[in-house]
């Protein structure tokens, strides 16, 4: 056996990934403000690439002269006084008024410190208020100790906790407290309430009320299950967080563009990608015809290039919104249903049923709905929800959405004084065809925020 190296030529196919085919495939996973984003950086560093504009503008004075309208000059001057040559407003126009625009929200701190210089204090103990309301979280607790307070600033526990137990008388109520119970004594203070059941509830069995153990509270209170439900049903409406109602510098409020609107026009639906999520570019005329007339080498090399780039990205764009419009048009057909009766009608549907439906690789169905959102008749989707795994039924199929919408509606009808358990509900999904487990049930419930049987429980 012998040993060596050689040279040999051979053919073989690659997949090679271009820069170019790495842009596409980039691009089809931008959301819509990242794809803006990408696009104006490519403005700045392609001169040959410029956003479309849609208005049709006049190219000569002459087609502007004859299209416009005739203008009346003497009822025009009529408007006018002959001193001022103003403009005289008519009394039955809407004048501008405060109420016409939108006011900024007031932050928590600006509507304490408001009610703060409206109080009877010295400036010291205005001092020690502002300092107190600098202190207070985005949820209205104060976060630091009256000792801290009191060290920081150098002066007597005595007039911090005067000042804290003045603060606490303003609005929202429950302002200014240093944890849960004493927000809610708070607010009982301020609606006038006496009642020492009420107080001990609140003081010892916080717990007790979140887990809905009426019955121990009873046995230990000595009252009955009927005044217990009572008391539960008056915490349960006090307010645990006062400064959440305020806005805050630190929320960020992030709105969400549709990259695709779903009409539902004259018995049937039409789809429309959004242009606004996904730019349309042209190719700048200057520049065109300037790559025609040139001589020199250096300006046509580069002209050249910058054209195939520009015209690359153009290509791109277009492709990503055509994938997006086979997408959810490959979703209509599949979840027609949905769009017709709703949640409860939701098909089990995967990434595979749209690539196989529209002859495309998984991957590119998944950049394709990746952060994009859909406008429809029944609201704003993100295209991701329309995939759920499902269960078999004797319909052939039910999505995990819908099985979560059916349990919802059987528990809302459910008698509150006897809730249903996990293993009664999946009974009751039997005689619907669905067959699940109790564990899957408990796991759907829990997804949806409902307490178990015995927290539904009303006494």
């Amino acid at each position: 056996m012998r040993l060596g190296f050689d040279l040999t030529l051979e053919q073989a196919q690659k997949l090679i990934m271009t820069p170019e085919l790495r842009q596409a495939i980039q691009m089809l996973q931008f959301t819509s403000q990242e794809l803006w984003q990408y696009v104006e950086s490519q403005l700045e560093a392609n001169p040959l690439l410029e956003v479309e504009n849609k208005r049709e503008a006049e190219e000569h004075i002459e087609e502007y002269n004859n299209n416009s309208e005739d203008i009346d000059w003497k009822e025009y001057a009529e408007q006018y006084d002959d001193i001022s040559y103003r403009n005289t407003s008519s009394r039955d126009e809407k004048e501008n008024t405060f109420e016409n625009y939108v006011s900024a929200r007031t932050s928590l701190k600006e509507h304490l410190l408001f009610q703060l210089n409206l109080s009877i204090f010295d400036k010291k103990q205005k001092e020690v208020g502002e300092f107190i309301i600098e202190s207070i979280d985005k949820n209205g607790y104060l976060s630091n100790s009256v000792a801290e307070i009191s060290e920081q600033l150098n002066v007597g526990c005595k007039i911090v906790e005067n000042v804290v137990k003045v603060i606490q008388t303003f609005d929202p109520a429950g302002v200014c407290a240093r944890d849960l119970k004493e927000c809610l004594l708070i607010q009982l203070d301020l609606k006038g309430i006496d009642n020492p059941d009420i107080r001990e509830v609140i003081t010892n069995h916080l717990e007790d009320v979140a887990q809905n153990r009426l019955a121990k509270i009873s046995k230990e209170l000595n009252i009955s299950l009927k005044s217990v439900q009572w008391i539960c049903d008056l915490i349960k409406s006090l307010e645990p967080k006062p400064g959440r109602g305020f806005s805050h510098d630190s929320d960020e409020i992030k709105y969400v563009t549709p990259d695709v609107y779903l009409y539902y026009i004259d018995g049937e639906y039409v789809i429309s990608v959004n242009d606004s999520s996904a730019p349309r570019l042209i190719i700048n005329n200057y520049y065109k015809q300037l790559l025609s007339r040139s001589s020199d080498e250096n300006t046509t090399s580069f002209l050249t290039e910058r054209l195939n780039s520009a015209m690359w990205l153009i290509r791109s764009i277009e492709q990503r919104r055509m994938t997006i419009y086979k997408v959810v048009e490959s979703i209509l057909k599949f979840q027609m249903e949905f769009f017709e009766k709703g949640k409860k009608s939701l098909k089990p549907l995967t990434l595979k049923d749209i690539a196989d439906d529209i002859g495309v690789h998984e991957s590119t169905v998944s950049r394709a709905t990746n952060g994009k959102y859909i406008q429809t008749p029944r609201g704003l989707f993100e295209l991701k929800y329309f995939f759920s795994s499902g269960v078999p039924s004797g319909d052939g199929g039910i999505s995990s959405t819908s099985i979560k919408s059916i349990i919802k509606e059987i528990i809302d009808g459910e008698n509150p004084k006897k809730p249903l358990s996990d293993q009664q509900i999946v009974k009751i999904l039997k005689t619907k065809n669905i067959d699940i487990s109790r564990r899957t049930v408990a796991k759907y419930r829990d997804e949806l925020g409902i307490l178990s049987s015995s927290g539904r429980r009303r006494f």
